[in-house]
């Protein structure tokens, strides 16, 4: 007999007058209010006010928090990181050992714990910070950022964007006409960072010369082609697109200018041609961290022109790494005759080869921007800018959403790799973009490269210091420090040049990288030489190989440096010939421990 099974009793709901019971007239709970609902009335006291004219709390908390802000900024002179605790504070992996409190905790407490968390930051805004390509971020663009964050603007589609979306387009446009393209025609993208922008390249390129791919998954080793001075993101994204790292093919660079070697990129295009393997993106770097290189890429299009990929495929995709060099772009039609900005004779030829080798960028079919790198804006602002907006889009366009209605002409959910997207980097850069004008950004790159050559001409005097890209153009020094007595020039030709001076340049790695550590140990405990901070600075272990070791077969046949990156406008000639002092100064204390060890 079959078992009968009762009906569920209805749920019971508090009936409409005891929820309205609840609320007092200006909308707090009253006394009689069960826990939720006075949970509910402390919350809305601490949500941003929707009108205006009242009391707003979030208001009142960037009120304390420009202080508490402020607190955190070293004094004049003061170390380069946040805060009076540069230590770290925390272990792991016991530091995920935490559980939430069942009650709500008071929001000025909450508050002082992520200040606190930034206790012992590097500080990007010191002038003493210059270990890498990220500068702090220009007021304008702070600024609009935290915009989005308030409104929670998303750029999934134009509902929940709707004017704020000019912010993503007009970037795009006015990045267009900057680099020579049909600004109607082209479209852009603000994504996660400039791997976002490489792997926005490869799916580009493989959903074009893949054209099943999309459906039935990748079925032919298609390849991606960049050459050894590209990003290292080429792991990831060859990996993450499924296409697997054993398709990347690195094409060698000229020993010399680190760009794409085209003898040896025509023996792989006409070896690829012969097996009938199609290429799936090119990709030419346009200025790289630390050695600044651009790829030939009018050259690069003009080869794959001359060998297309066999029949049955789609045209490969020239993507263009600009993430950091797009800036040159600039300078591309800068009257070097008049200078209007007064640079010096020094830098002018070197401002205009690089503004040169931009212009070429109008080949590529896509290119990769970074505004969190030259752009001098906050992560993240990163922008995959094609040429052509209609095949991009209508080549990754799905179909329509149910969960979503069309009500403005722009609606990127159907054919971007996200679905929510922050409006945050696009209104960064868009706010950059109109706050520096093309002057601006010509004032604030002409003024890395003049503080770049000031630091050059500092390390020439010194007769154990070497600059080892002293034929670059980008906007690093990169350079070695010897040992007492040695002269560094003529040491570093041989160790660079000579197989015989290998030996040798293996233990000036070493003693470069004993250096670089030293100095962020010194800069992280706060030491000063002659009465003033260590400044944050790093170093490579390989930003090039020697010239016997073109082929890579030897790991340890590769040049250590350490680095500076003058990108703070607060930089000045005193700290630069600082930088110089504690660079030596690292070096006595490293050969002086290594002295009395062998003692």
């Amino acid at each position: 007999m079959n078992k009968v099974t009762q009906p569920t009793a209805a749920i019971r709901h508090a009936s409409r007058l005891a929820h309205e019971g609840h609320w007092k007239a200006d909308g707090s709970a009253n006394s009689k209010a069960p826990k939720w609902a006075k949970y509910r009335a402390e919350m809305r006291s601490e949500f941003p006010l929707p009108y205006r004219g009242g009391k707003d709390p979030l208001a009142e908390q960037i009120g304390k928090f420009v202080g508490k802000l402020d607190m955190l900024r070293p004094e004049k002179g003061g170390p380069a990181y946040l805060g009076d605790n540069a230590e770290l504070t925390w272990t792991y992996p016991e530091v995920k050992d935490v559980k939430i409190a069942q009650e709500m905790g008071p929001i000025d407490d909450v508050l002082n714990g992520v200040v606190d968390m930034f206790q012992g930051l590097g500080n990007w805004g010191s002038p003493l910070t210059m270990c890498n390509v990220l500068p702090q971020g220009n007021t304008a663009a702070i600024m609009a950022s935290m915009m989005a964050q308030v409104f929670a603007a998303s750029l999934i589609e134009g509902e929940y964007s709707w004017n704020v979306q000019r912010a993503e387009l007009e970037s795009a446009g006015m990045l267009s006409n900057l680099v020579g393209w049909d600004a109607q025609k082209a479209g852009g993208l603000f994504t996660f960072g400039g791997t976002g922008c490489w792997l926005y390249g490869v799916k580009y390129g493989l959903t074009r010369v893949l054209p099943d791919s999309r459906k039935k998954g990748i079925r032919t080793d298609a390849k991606i082609i960049c050459s050894e001075q590209a990003h290292y993101c080429q792991a990831n994204c060859s990996d993450w697109s499924g296409l697997g790292e054993d398709n990347v093919i690195r094409v060698k660079t000229d020993i010399a200018t680190n760009q794409m070697d085209l003898i040896d990129l025509e023996r792989i295009l006409k070896e690829l041609t012969a097996s009938k393997t199609p290429i799936a993106v090119v990709v030419c770097t346009m200025g790289t961290t630390d050695s600044s290189c651009f790829d030939p890429i009018g050259k690069v299009r003009t080869l794959l022109d001359r060998y297309p990929n066999p029949k049955g495929f789609g045209k490969t995709v020239i993507y263009a790494d600009a993430v950091v060099g797009w800036s040159w772009i600039y300078f591309k039609d800068y009257d070097f005759i008049g200078n209007p900005l007064g640079f010096s004779d020094r830098i002018l030829p070197i401002l205009k080869q690089n503004g040169e080798m931009m212009k070429e960028i109008e080949h590529a079919d896509c290119i990769g921007i970074d505004f969190h790198k030259v752009g001098y804006a906050p992560y993240i602002s990163s922008l995959f800018l094609y040429k052509d907006a209609d095949e991009f889009e209508s080549l990754h366009r799905r179909g329509q959403d149910a969960y979503l209605q069309v009500r403005t002409p722009f609606n990127p959910m159907y054919y971007t790799l996200e679905t929510s997207r922050t409006a945050q980097g696009a209104l960064a850069a868009w706010a950059t973009l109109k706050y520096f004008g093309i002057e601006g950004f010509q004032a604030l790159l002409g003024g890395i490269l003049e503080t770049k050559y000031y630091l050059y001409d500092l390390l020439e005097k010194e007769p154990d210091m070497v600059c080892v890209n002293a034929e670059d153009t980008g906007l690093i020094n990169l350079y070695r420090v010897y040992p007492k007595g040695v002269d560094a020039k003529a040491q570093y030709n041989k160790e660079l040049t000579n197989p015989g001076g290998r030996p040798d340049l293996i233990k000036h790695n070493h003693l470069t990288e004993a250096v670089g550590n030293l100095l962020f140990e010194w800069y992280r405990t706060g030491k000063k030489i002659d009465g003033q901070f260590t400044p944050w600075m790093s170093f490579t272990t390989g930003f090039r190989t020697t010239e016997y070791n073109r082929d890579e077969h030897d790991s340890d046949e590769v040049v250590f440096a350490l680095k500076s990156f003058p990108m703070n406008p607060y930089v000045t000639p005193e700290i630069m010939k600082h930088v110089v002092r504690c660079v030596q100064a690292a070096r006595d204390d490293v050969m002086k421990s290594r002295v009395l060890a062998a003692a």
